[in-house]
C-alpha cells in the first residue's frame, strides 16, 4: 500500500507539537493503511473521506491501491477548506 501526502498535509501536520497528538494520528494512519474503507465520506465530495480524531480532521483519498493523504486541521477549518477549493 501507498501512501502519498499532499503538501498541503505535510504543511498542517509539521505545525503540530504536542507529542499525544502525534502519537493520535499515527495510530489512525496505520488503521487507515490497513482498512482503507474506515473512513466516511464527505456529503459534498464522495470521494474523498474523513477520520475524526478530536478535535481534528484527517482527509484522504483512496485509489488504485494508493492512501492519498489531502488535509489535516480543525473541524471547523477543514470544510471551509474544501468548499473554498471547489
Amino acid at each position: 500500500m501507498k501512501v502519498i501526502k499532499s503538501d498541503e498535509f505535510d504543511k498542517q501536520t509539521k505545525k503540530i507539537k504536542d507529542r499525544q497528538l502525534k502519537e493520535r494520528i499515527l495510530k489512525q494512519l496505520t488503521k487507515i493503511i490497513e482498512n482503507p474503507e474506515i473512513g466516511d465520506f464527505l456529503s459534498h465530495e464522495k470521494s474523498v473521506r474523513k477520520i475524526y480524531i478530536p478535535p481534528f480532521r484527517l482527509l484522504y483519498v483512496y485509489r488504485n491501491n494508493k492512501i492519498y493523504l489531502l488535509d489535516f486541521d480543525h473541524r471547523d477549518k477543514i470544510y471551509k477548506k474544501r468548499l473554498k477549493k471547489e
